[in-house]
């Protein structure tokens, strides 16, 4: 199993990242995703949840700004993030599970990570 986010960058604020993830060797289409984030110093937080039926469910501070999304045929998950603001500086990394176990998971795969820095 594996998944890789990519899309990652600086970016000043009030600007947009579209981030991907890709995912091999489990049944992407079946299994619910999420996008997670750490920033420095802090604990790490959920952003947004895409179920295998496409139900979606954000954070708060998500809501409005950031939208998930997923290709099966492509096996990958998107996250298009607007309106960027300084603390949403942080590492993006998507994860994996056969079902939705909401924010705090356990969830059982896991990418990298890819970081989002937003200067102004």
């Amino acid at each position: 199993v594996q998944l890789k986010e990519s899309g990652g960058g600086s970016v000043q604020t009030g600007g947009s990242l579209r981030l991907s993830c890709t995912a091999s060797g489990y049944e992407f289409a079946t299994h619910c995703m999420v996008w997670f984030r750490q920033a420095p110093g802090k604990e790490r937080e959920g952003v947004a949840i895409i179920a295998s039926d496409g139900t979606t469910a954000y954070k708060d501070y998500a809501k409005g700004r950031f939208t998930i999304s997923k290709d099966n045929a492509k096996s990958t998950l998107y996250l298009e993030m607007n309106s960027l603001k300084l603390d949403d500086t942080a590492m993006y990394t998507c994860a994996a599970h056969p079902w939705c176990r909401g924010w705090a998971g356990p969830y059982n795969y896991w990418g990298q990570g890819t970081q989002v820095t937003v200067s102004n």
